[in-house]
């Protein structure tokens, strides 16, 4: 009866975890697919043709070509799945959830609306609620992770070129991952804690106290860096296919290839929250002190849509860098000025700004 009477006290906290796992992985999964089909429309947009028009859903007229996202599942599900003879058939299927496991996870403590009361009970818009100790440090040390499927699928192709791609991915990390920490450092400097919740409230409702205009050259590191985070052009140097075919992705296929892709847009809609909410207020919204919860989470996700949108228009606008222009820009820049930014911050604070 003890085990009983427990049980009936916590299924209200653990119907709540349910909801916003299902909420929080099944949303950003929903707009990762979404956004192959933003990505190809963008592109054709900005390239001045139609894009995808022709998959129709259930009826005569196209709408925009939306079920293009079911046709391209429907087709990799159906492909035929094959393994080089000479890969390791383990680590070669392990890659993919490697990569796409980290991409999703990232997201756990990010708040994507304003906590509520009711009933005397708090409930957090966070996977993991405030306080846990983990903080935005999480994110990070997660990001970090996503490398190592990248090299699993290079590696365990045995392809020359797999190789070269994740040889550059793991040269890469190192050269702006700590330019991308001092930058968040000094964040967590100023606000005082790593929490993502104490970093939103600190930045309150009006946008010049948003994060991203004391800290702008902060920004500007964070904002680059990401980039290179999510593998994206112009710094996509582990797939660059006019140099090293597709990269880590040569041999895959099916819904391998499926996985990989979905995992490469799990991981944009990571770093559009994360710039978000470190940037850009979270889910504040602009002149408005205590918003609704609906209007904070439709604020979150605004932003994190127009972000999302932002990586889309560079990738179709700028040219792939040189792998040593990444390098130079790593080292020689991005480095010494978050070094500077977070110097400077110091200096504000010990003076008592």
């Amino acid at each position: 009866m003890d085990m009983l009477a427990s049980l009936l006290h916590t299924t209200p906290a653990i119907a709540w975890m349910a909801l916003k796992v299902v909420i929080v992985f099944g949303g950003v999964m929903s707009l990762a697919a979404v956004w192959t089909w933003v990505e190809r429309r963008g592109s054709a947009m900005i390239q001045d043709r139609i894009g995808p028009n022709r998959a129709r859903l259930f009826g005569r007229w196209p709408i925009l070509g939306l079920a293009q996202i079911a046709a391209d599942g429907i087709k990799m599900f159906f492909k035929e799945d094959l393994v080089t003879t000479d890969a390791n058939r383990r680590l070669f299927w392990l890659a993919p959830i490697l990569a796409f496991v980290p991409a999703l996870m990232g997201f756990a403590v990010i708040p994507f609306g304003k906590s509520f009361v009711s009933g005397g009970q708090t409930y957090h818009l966070a996977l993991l609620d405030p306080g846990n100790g983990m903080g935005m440090l999480y994110p990070l040390a997660i990001g970090g992770m996503a490398v190592y499927g990248v090299l699993v699928a290079a590696w365990s192709s045995n392809n020359k070129w797999s190789i070269l791609g994740g040889m550059r991915a793991s040269a890469a990390m190192v050269s702006y991952e700590i330019g991308l920490s001092l930058a968040v450092i000094s964040i967590f400097m100023t606000t005082g804690g790593y929490d993502p919740a104490e970093i939103i409230a600190s930045q309150s409702h009006l946008p010049w106290k948003w994060n991203v205009v004391p800290q702008l050259p902060g920004f500007i590191v964070f904002f680059t860096c990401m980039f290179a985070e999510t593998n994206r052009l112009p710094f996509d140097f582990a797939e660059g296919e006019s140099e090293i075919v597709a990269g880590f992705n040569t041999e895959f296929g099916s819904m391998k290839f499926s996985l990989l892709a979905l995992a490469e847009y799990s991981h944009l809609m990571t770093a559009s929250a994360l710039i978000a909410t470190l940037y850009f207020g979270g889910w504040q919204v602009p002149f408005v002190k205590d918003p609704p919860v609906l209007l904070s989470v439709a604020s979150f996700v605004l932003k994190l849509v127009f972000f999302a949108w932002v990586f889309v228009w560079i990738r179709w606008t700028l040219p792939r860098f040189r792998y040593d222009q990444l390098m130079h820009l790593g080292w020689k820049v991005m480095l010494p000025l978050s070094m500077a930014n977070l110097v400077f911050h110091a200096w504000r604070m010990s003076q008592g700004h």
